[in-house]
C-alpha cells in the first residue's frame, strides 16, 4: 500500500478501473485536474464491465469535442439513450452479484440527477465509490492548471490503450467474477465493489506493484 502519500494528481474518469484506483491507494488528497485538455479515447467517458459473453465499454456520449477543449467544459447528450443502456447494463452485468442490492441503488440516484457537465457526473460517481470503499480521502477538483510539487501525477496513465503497460502500477490480482471462467483484469470498480463487497480492499492491497 502507498505510504500516506500528501496526494495524487490524477484524471477525472468515469466509474474509473481498478488500476486507477491502485494508484491513488493511500493518499490523503485527490486532485481532479479539470482544466487539462480531454485526451481522446481516454477513459474520462468510457469504463469497461463484464456481461455474460464479453468485456464491455460502456462510453457516455458527450457535445461536439472542439481540439484542446478542457474536460471541465464536456456536457453530457441526454439525447442519445445512454442512461437507460448504463444502467441496464450494471443490471443485467451484476443484478445476481453478492453485493449488488448494497451499492446500486446509491449509483442510481446519482445517474437520475442528470448532472449536465460530465465533470460534475465522474466526480460524484467517484465520490461514492469512495465511500463504498470507506477510504478517508479528500476529493477536490482544480480548474486551473495544476503544479503540486509534492503530489504523485499519474494524468495520462490510465488510458484505454496502455492497460497492458499498467505503468508498474497494478498487478491483477484474481477474485471471483460473476461471468466466465477466466479472469478479467482492468474492469471498474464497481465489478470489485459488487462482487466483493468489503473484501475489494484487500484485492487492491494485493494488487499493488512494488517499485
Amino acid at each position: 500500500m502507498n505510504n500516506l502519500l500528501p496526494g495524487v494528481l490524477a484524471d477525472a474518469l468515469y466509474l474509473p478501473v481498478l488500476p486507477y484506483f491502485v494508484a491513488v491507494r493511500g493518499a490523503r488528497e485527490i486532485v481532479l485536474a479539470a482544466g487539462d485538455q480531454l485526451s481522446r479515447q481516454s477513459f474520462v467517458n468510457k469504463t469497461r464491465i463484464r456481461l455474460a459473453n464479453k468485456v464491455e465499454m460502456l462510453s457516455v456520449p458527450v457535445y461536439g469535442v472542439r481540439k484542446k477543449q478542457a474536460i471541465r467544459d464536456l456536457r453530457i447528450d441526454y439525447d442519445q439513450k445512454w442512461l437507460n443502456v448504463h444502467l441496464r447494463g450494471l443490471q443485467s452485468a451484476y443484478g445476481k452479484a453478492p453485493f449488488f442490492e448494497y451499492f446500486y441503488s446509491d449509483l442510481e440516484r446519482v445517474y437520475l440527477q442528470k448532472h449536465p457537465y460530465l465533470l460534475d457526473l465522474n466526480r460524484e460517481l467517484l465520490t461514492l465509490c469512495l465511500k463504498f470503499l470507506g477510504w478517508d480521502v479528500k476529493l477536490r477538483v482544480e480548474e486551473a492548471p495544476v503544479e503540486e510539487a509534492h503530489f504523485r501525477d499519474i494524468r495520462g496513465l490510465i488510458h484505454p490503450k496502455r492497460l497492458k503497460e499498467r505503468q508498474g502500477i497494478y498487478h491483477p490480482q484474481p477474485y471471483q467474477q460473476i461471468f466466465g471462467a477466466d479472469f478479467a483484469p482492468d474492469l471498474s470498480i464497481v465489478d470489485l465493489l459488487f462482487c466483493e463487497g468489503p473484501g475489494a480492499n484487500r484485492i487492491l492491497d494485493r494488487s499493488e506493484k512494488s517499485n
